[in-house]
């Protein structure tokens, strides 16, 4: 009874946690948009090219129980609304399940430098792309293999 209970609080806890995570999200995007458009910066898909870090943290359903998932890998944005992965993992719980070395996917930009981001045969993403397209935040929208909730940052390494 008092692992049940144990594990209906975790739940409720991890639940809660990736909610706040996703309202910071929505709340840096909606705030960032009326900047861009305050500070004159149309974006376009074109504006994403280069290699970016990008680090995604959340959760997955495993068997009705949330488990930690964690991402790191290489985004290289091809400037044409493509992607490739020159190196990555995905860690559930501990541990790696897929190495996305090899990934490819899509994208899309809009002028108030919202867009999305759908990983080939993976999970899609609402994106928001800061001043510069120096930054990326994402947030899940759609599950893949591993059905999860979580956001993460994209960022452009130096040389890029």
């Amino acid at each position: 009874m008092k692992t049940k209970l144990t594990k209906i609080i975790m739940s409720s806890l991890a639940f809660t946690c990736a909610l706040v995570c996703l309202v910071a999200v929505i709340a840096v995007g909606t705030s960032g948009t009326a900047g861009a458009a305050a500070d004159g910066q149309v974006c376009s898909v074109h504006m994403l090219r280069g290699l970016y870090l990008w680090t995604f943290e959340g959760y997955s359903d495993l068997g009705g129980n949330l488990v930690p998932r964690a991402v790191m890998q290489g985004l290289r944005f091809n400037g044409d609304g493509t992607t490739f992965n020159p190196f990555g993992t995905v860690n559930v719980a501990g541990t790696i399940i897929i190495d996305v070395t090899g990934g490819v996917g899509t994208y899309t930009v809009a002028a108030d430098c919202t867009g999305t981001l759908s990983i080939t045969d993976g999970p899609s993403f609402n994106i928001y792309v800061g001043p510069g397209a120096q930054k990326v935040w994402t947030t899940e929208i759609v599950g893949g293999a591993v059905i999860g909730v979580g956001v993460g940052t994209a960022v452009r390494l130096p040389g890029q």
